[in-house]
């Protein structure tokens, strides 16, 4: 069971906002959480409050509550359920990459990256499964997160410290993503950003979490920024667009589609079940297709990691007139600085 725990800012990480230095400490614990720790005073430095944006010296001593590193990170293993044969061959064929500090996997659509009331069988859950068969030395840790119904890239790191480095390369937006999506109907200008705060919605229960837009000056509102360029159309009916987030917001790219009119094709939360066309899925075209960032051991090495379409995406490629294999993603946008 965690608990209250004093730690040390290095000299590498002076200079960092306490919210993003926790947030890399943490980097499965969603940001408003770490934002109510704050608020609450349960997160001090040097025996004092602090507040988020405070900047962090070296040799600063924090206070961190009582919180694992992801709500399932550190539960006995005897609660990890047992694998069956067709569950390690489907983790298995999934890797995209892997060496002793990182294992890629392209996470299939439907399948939950963490455990929640509702959910049994998750990505966490099965890192702790394999971890107990002896698959990994030490329990792998999520991250980043991928929603349920989004496939593809999901960057896993076989060692705490590992997963720290990686925790403050995506907190200073030095990893760049690339996601693919079929959106309704095609975004004029055909290449734009996309500036809308996000906040979460008010829904009834059992309606799950949704965001929506922001209103000036609301006190919970967080920025969210999002490039976004048509690959190819099949006018008037859908387009195949290219989406790479500035900032990793819940939700972001699906709010942010919807938000300029074009839904993503199967998104039943911000408008992407009406009016499918005969022989599209009803399920979220949305895929994290690229990944890259520099070696968490080595700097000088680029991991560069490209994940397959997932099935019910293909069919809506070929029903539409896509054709994947001839475009390659560039990861430079010159419109996007953090895209570089």
């Amino acid at each position: 069971m965690a608990k209250v725990r004093k730690e040390r800012v290095r000299k590498e990480d002076a200079g960092l906002r306490l919210d993003r230095w926790l947030k890399a400490r943490f980097p499965t614990l969603p940001f408003a959480r770490i934002q109510r720790l704050l608020r609450k005073g349960e997160v001090r430095v040097n025996s004092r409050r602090a507040k988020p944006a405070l900047r962090l010296q070296a040799g600063d001593e924090v206070r961190i509550p009582p919180i694992a590193d992801g709500p399932a990170a550190d539960a006995d293993a005897s609660s990890a359920l047992k694998l069956s044969a067709r569950e390690r061959e489907m983790f298995e064929s999934r890797i995209l990459f892997e060496d002793e500090d990182l294992l890629i996997i392209n996470k299939p659509s439907g399948l939950a990256v963490q455990g929640g009331s509702r959910t049994l069988r998750h990505i966490d859950g099965l890192l702790a499964a394999l971890t107990r068969e002896g698959r990994f030395r030490e329990r792998p840790r999520l991250v980043h997160r991928l929603d349920r119904d989004t496939s593809g890239v999901l960057v896993i790191a076989k060692r705490r410290a590992i997963a720290a480095h990686l925790g403050r390369l995506f907190a200073s937006r030095a990893v760049r993503k690339i996601y693919w999506a079929v959106v309704k109907g095609v975004p004029h200008p055909l290449q734009g950003k996309i500036d809308m705060p996000l906040i979460k919605a008010r829904t009834r229960p059992g309606e799950g979490e949704r965001m929506r837009p922001a209103k000036p000056n609301e006190p919970e509102a967080r920025p969210a920024t999002t490039h976004y360029a048509v690959i190819d159309r099949a006018s008037p009916v859908a387009a195949w667009v290219s989406l790479k987030p500035v900032t990793g917001r819940q939700h972001q790219l699906r709010a942010h589609m919807a938000f300029i009119g074009h839904p993503i094709f199967g998104d039943g939360k911000y408008g992407g079940l009406k009016g499918l066309p005969e022989g599209v899925a009803r399920a979220l075209h949305l895929h994290a297709r690229r990944i890259s960032f520099p070696h968490p051991s080595d700097p000088a090495r680029t991991v560069d990691v490209t994940a397959p379409l997932p099935d019910h995406m293909k069919q809506t490629f070929a029903l539409l007139g896509f054709d994947a294999a001839r475009y390659i993603d560039p990861l430079g946008d010159p419109s996007c600085r953090s895209c570089r």
